[in-house]
């Protein structure tokens, strides 16, 4: 084999390694502008400056596993009245008139493999912006966090060490995360 045939296979097999860890989901870190929505939604005036409560909204991150998108109702029990000549607002009376979700774009993903719960986080006193970000100052939502394996982790060997609630505390178990 010759120099340049070795040199090629090191430098090819360093390009493929070292792309492997960003293709373990698709999370675009770094990007504060966030996707495109079909509604323009601002979690910084509706949790910011309204101060509303996440879980207004994501009633499913106390209750399940899933914190959920939100449907159309719960945006309807105060646009029904509330800025309703606005564009935006007409667009989402669309929705609900016809009987339609909204159909949110996707902003956090994890691995098929990881099986996340939020309401265990919610009970153990996580707050939503430890993981979401400053939520409250965002126009657009966007990935915060890169919510992988590592980073995970990292907060759970935190919370061993000085646990929110000592009632539930984090664990390093594998079967937790990935059953």
């Amino acid at each position: 084999m010759t120099k340049l045939a070795a040199a090629v296979i090191v430098c090819s097999t360093l390009l493929a390694a070292s792309g492997a860890p960003c293709q373990s989901f698709n999370v675009r870190m770094g990007e504060t502008k966030g996707p495109v929505q079909p509604i323009n939604f601002s979690h910084k005036i509706h949790a910011g400056t309204n101060q509303m409560d996440c879980k207004y909204c994501h009633n499913g991150a106390a209750n399940s596993q899933w914190a959920n998108i939100p449907a159309v109702s719960p945006c309807m029990g105060c646009h029904r009245f509330v800025l309703t000549d606005r564009p935006e607002i007409q667009k989402l009376t669309g929705y609900a008139e016809r009987g339609e979700q909204i159909p949110w774009v996707k902003v956090h993903y994890t691995p098929d493999h990881v099986k996340f719960n939020h309401k265990r986080h919610v009970k153990a006193g996580v707050q939503c912006m430890d993981c979401h970000g400053p939520c409250n100052e965002m126009p657009v939502m966007y990935a915060y966090a890169p919510m992988k394996m590592g980073w995970c982790v990292s907060c759970h060997r935190q919370d061993m060490k000085n646990p929110r609630d000592p009632q539930h505390p984090a664990t390093l178990d594998c079967l937790v995360c990935h059953h």
